[in-house]
């Protein structure tokens, strides 16, 4: 089998490859959008939580939110599997932030494993942990 390269295709390939590269763009542009205007919530959602001394994890949301992610993503025709590690990274990165929050807030609220972090862990290692927030990128956790 040979494979050509886009510029070695016909024009009219081209184009609608190029149409449908520029959509797909326009919705990379309004996923980062939407998440951006999440982060914003799920900050005041870290404020709100650090004032009151609430843990920056609540696992029984996370299981409620996973499930339904899951069934949205059946309905829409998506693998509800990889909507599930989208969530949990999505979590696991919120859950940072309001450590983060708290801790800055000086109430250092303890650590909880979340079951975006449970999951993060699992995937990366085979192994759940017991401490601190999994950070979705892979890196280690250097804060004290």
């Amino acid at each position: 089998m040979t494979t050509s390269t886009p510029q070695e295709a016909g024009p009219d390939v081209r184009a609608e490859l190029a149409r449908l590269r520029d959509s797909i763009d326009n919705i990379d542009a309004a996923v980062v959008h939407m998440l951006a205007e999440r982060f914003k919530c799920t900050q005041q959602v870290g404020h709100l939580k650090a004032a009151h001394q609430l843990p920056p994890a609540d696992p029984s949301r996370e299981a409620h939110q996973i499930a339904r992610l899951r069934r949205l993503a059946e309905s829409a025709k998506l693998d509800p599997a990889f909507a599930e590690k989208l969530l949990n990274f999505i979590i696991a990165e919120v859950i940072r932030h309001h450590e983060r929050i708290a801790d800055d807030a000086g109430g250092g609220a303890t650590a909880t494993v979340s079951t975006a972090d449970a999951t993060a862990e699992t995937a990366t290692t085979g192994a759940a942990t017991t401490t601190g927030a999994a950070d979705p990128t892979g890196a280690a956790d250097t804060r004290e």
